[in-house]
């Protein structure tokens, strides 16, 4: 009988998938899709994907065998095998990094080096170096990491190649698991007791214990004994919850043999439904536009509801996951940010119950294994399974078995782009991709469309259909401008706020309405600067300023965690006259303390949204009316819905006009326009106020109208003009090194070899604006193909001439990054 082999991919950097042998006693188990642990270099195992199985022998070397299969059924599906490729040839990265993103860290195991003692004879000839580390591994045996961490800078790897050498201790490759089941303590009747009868037999024995009598008949009430509807087991917590009884008790009952403890397999997932509510009835609009959507999902796959904020798209949304699940088919529901789950996900639960799952990166690796298994467990067990997934950007790679409709809401968002580490993949675009792959229908839905997607509408590649009237016919709200530079004049600005938001402020709190304020900067003042000299702190690892964060007192870089204490002179010139420059979010919380001091105000950014439940908290606050004033970065803008909310406030709308970059216009009226429509949108009409020094500007009347359709024809033809997308693809390639000249050789050379094919535009190398990171000199080289152009053989040619340059003398150490479609 001829040998089988398997090709598995392994969780690492590499393109290629490899071929181990099988052993006859995994022969009939082995299946595509099951993780096997396999050795791969001299020390290290790793458990990899089993891609496929051949009979064909590898001609060129002799094949390691497969060591372990680790799973009785696949854990990943052939669609998701056939969604990796595309994603691997279309964003230019390796199999092994779209493993590595796709899989909860939980699937994932590789081996770690432990350490061990096998002798203590030499010790006498041991340097004290030596001998402090032969002490420390006595105490336990732990990693090379573990060690190091431990003992910092006591921790001696001339020491430890030495004690290896003499034989004194050894290292050895063990495989772990991150996965561990999460079980919990039950309690049932012992085996014995079959009947009500024998049971009373045993009780004749505790007349005279009093306390575990009580505790038995309070066993028997919760689980019903011997009735027909009773519960063979309980919880040890919920049997002790709001009683005097101990572990002591319920001991003594186990010794009797009358009750046995037992440890049962859990889920992390809270899955509590408070009862289940019907659909809500659309309004007519809201069906007009249900009904374009059923008919252009006729004839095209894609399909894009483009509905102004507070038109009710949520609804849609849910008649539409109704209707697909009554065929048997699974859904998945992608949001931009993780903060807005929270709301959506009470909605689907209140009409979809259990079906409904949750999947995002703040979850721990624990809970998304369960979720992944629940997701896979749907092809054979509907009933347990999850058959609607809500989740961010990762969403897009669950193992669906029946997948029917996706949506993709606030589809115009760039948190939907994974920037680092590769693979560098837009989840909108990959949802896309996912849905033909499974012949399922993709919705797209935004009140402010990318212009790529908008464009594919207009030229007929996916389906519109428009909601342009608001939930209950309230109005758009009122869009005021203000005028800062002529407000600064005048010296009318209280701290950073025009007259005109700071009077609307005033009612809107005398009338117990609420405000938010958007600023898309964190920190206190984004620098410090010396008022005699000019000096500004700069991080020592990268080309940034330190912003000023108050609450800590501390000097921090945003780009690599670099931080300091806020100098009390100038480094330069010695001056005490250091002072903070511009407004973050934490400046803006600690001024309108003074300004408003009756008032709630609560802050959402990165810094207060760190923990687990922190996006829950400010969210449930500002429902539930105990926040008066949110101040809030970009996170306020992703489709949060507040009932109360009747006055927007956009501190500073120059920084997001001017920002240089081709999408700026395009992504100022997307960030504006949205944070805009938090305001007035179930009771009366909200208003909003624009903070500018260029209230003529075009872009700012534009807004004003809220005239979508003028903004994208005008920016349309100067991308068409300078050959920007729709109508060409970008992408960019990141030279990086630890030495600038050595940046500059590299990016010259690629950008020359680049040159020499005529389908590419070649844009650079330049330097970015922030042009060193983390000690890491970047230098970037922009790459504009035709749209109309077969894209597959530029990027093997771009592939090729990166990785002969890197072949290079010298060039071996540089790092370069391709990211295809950039944001």
């Amino acid at each position: 009988m001829s040998d089988l082999f398997a090709k598995v991919i392994l969780p690492l950097s590499l393109h290629d998938a490899f071929t181990y042998k099988v052993p006859p006693l995994f022969e009939k188990q082995i299946q595509p899709g099951q993780r096997v642990v396999v050795q791969f270099g001299q020390k290290k195992y790793y458990a990899a994907l089993v891609i496929s199985l051949t009979k064909k022998k590898p001609g060129a070397f002799e094949a390691k065998e497969v060591l372990q299969v680790l799973d009785e059924q696949p854990v990943v599906l052939p669609g998701n095998f056939e969604l990796w490729n595309w994603i691997s040839k279309y964003y230019c990265c390796t199999l092994g990094d779209v493993f590595r993103a796709a899989l909860p860290s939980g699937l994932k195991m590789e081996s770690k080096s432990k350490i061990y003692l096998t002798s203590e004879e030499f010790e006498g000839s041991l340097s004290e170096k030596e001998r402090f580390l032969v002490q420390q591994l006595k105490q336990n045996v732990v990693s090379v990491v573990e060690l190091q961490k431990t003992l910092g800078g006591n921790f001696s790897y001339p020491a430890l190649k030495s004690l290896l050498k003499k034989k004194v201790v050894f290292i050895e490759e063990r495989i772990s698991s991150k996965y561990k089941p999460k079980t919990k303590l039950f309690v049932k009747f012992h085996p014995e007791i079959k009947t009500e009868d024998i049971l009373n037999s045993k009780t004749g024995n505790l007349k005279k214990a009093k306390k575990q009598l009580a505790l038995l008949y309070h066993f028997c009430h919760k689980t019903k004994a011997f009735d027909s509807d009773q519960i063979s087991y309980i919880s040890k917590k919920e049997l002790f919850e709001a009683t005097n009884f101990n572990t002591a008790l319920l001991n003594e009952l186990v010794k009797k043999n009358i009750l046995v403890e037992f440890q049962k397999q859990v889920s992390r997932i809270d899955e509590e439904v408070a009862g289940q509510v019907s659909i809500n009835l659309l309004n007519k609009h809201q069906e007009k536009a249900l009904a374009e959507i059923k008919s252009t999902f006729k004839t095209k796959q894609v399909s894009l509801i483009h509905g102004i904020t507070a038109s009710g798209k949520t609804e849609i949304y849910i008649h539409l996951i109704d209707e697909i699940l009554k065929t048997g088919h699974q859904a998945l529901y992608l949001l931009p940010e993780i903060a807005l789950t929270t709301q959506i996900m009470q909605r689907l639960k209140n009409v979809f119950g259990k079906k409904v799952g949750i999947y995002h990166s703040k979850l721990n690796s624990q809970e998304r294994v369960e979720i992944w298994e629940k997701v896979l467990r749907f092809n054979s067990h509907p009933d347990e399974g999850y058959q609607i997934i809500l989740g961010a950007r990762s969403a897009v790679f669950m193992p669906f078995s029946k997948l029917g409709l996706i949506i993709v809401d606030e589809e115009h968002e760039n948190s939907f782009k994974q920037y680092d580490p590769a693979p560098r993949y837009n989840a909108r675009d990959t949802a896309v991709v996912l849905g033909v792959q499974n012949n399922a229908k993709i919705l797209l839905g935004s009140a402010t469309p990318s212009f790529e997607t908008y464009f594919n509408t207009s030229t007929g590649k996916y389906g519109l259909a428009n909601l342009f009237k608001r939930h209950s016919n309230i109005e758009l709200p009122e869009i005021i401008i203000a005028d800062v530079k002529r407000a600064y004049k005048k010296k009318q600005m209280r701290s950073f706020l025009s007259p005109q938001l700071f009077e609307l402020m005033e009612t809107a709190l005398e009338k117990n309405e609420q405000i938010i304020l958007f600023q898309n900067r964190r920190g206190y003042s984004p620098f410090v600067e010396c008022f005699s000299c000019g000096w500004v702190p700069k991080c020592n690892n990268c080309d940034v300023s330190l912003t000023y964060h108050k609450y800590k007192s501390r000097l921090s870089c945003h780009y690599c965690g670099f931080s300091k204490q806020l100098p009390g002179s100038c480094d330069e010139c010695g001056s005490p006259e250091i002072k903070t420059r511009g407004f973050g979010t934490e400046k803006i919380e600690d001024e309108l303390k003074s300004l408003f001091r009756n008032a709630r105000i609560q802050r959402m950014d990165l810094d207060t949204t760190q923990s687990k439940n922190a996006f829950e908290k400010i969210i449930h606050n500002l429902e539930n009316r105990k926040t008066d004033i949110l101040i809030g970065t970009q996170m306020l803008t992703k489709g949060l819905d507040f009932e109360h909310v009747s006055l927007v406030g956009i501190l500073n709308a120059d920084n997001l006009i001017n920002f240089p970059d081709f999408r700026a216009h395009e992504r100022a009226y997307q960030l504006i326009s949205q944070v805009s429509g938090r305001a007035g949108r179930k009771h009366n009409r909200g208003k909003v106020v624009i903070q500018t020094s260029q209230p003529e500007h075009q872009l700012i009347q534009l807004i004003r109208q809220q005239n979508y359709p003028s903004s994208f024809n005008h920016q349309l033809e100067e991308r068409r003009l300078f050959r920007y997308p729709p109508f060409y693809r970008l992408i960019k390639l990141v030279v990086k090194h630890k030495k600038i000249e050595t940046v500059n050789r590299v990016a010259d050379q690629l950008c020359k070899q680049l040159k020499e094919n005529k389908a590419i535009v070649v844009l650079g190398p330049e330097f970015p604006l922030i042009s060193r990171i983390q000690l890491w000199h970047h230098k970037e080289i922009w790459l504009k193909i035709d749209r109309k152009t077969n894209p597959a053989p530029i990027k093997m040619f771009v592939n090729q001439t990166i990785q002969a340059i890197k072949k290079q003398a010298d060039n071996s150490n540089s790092i370069i990054n391709i990211d295809v479609d950039p944001a």
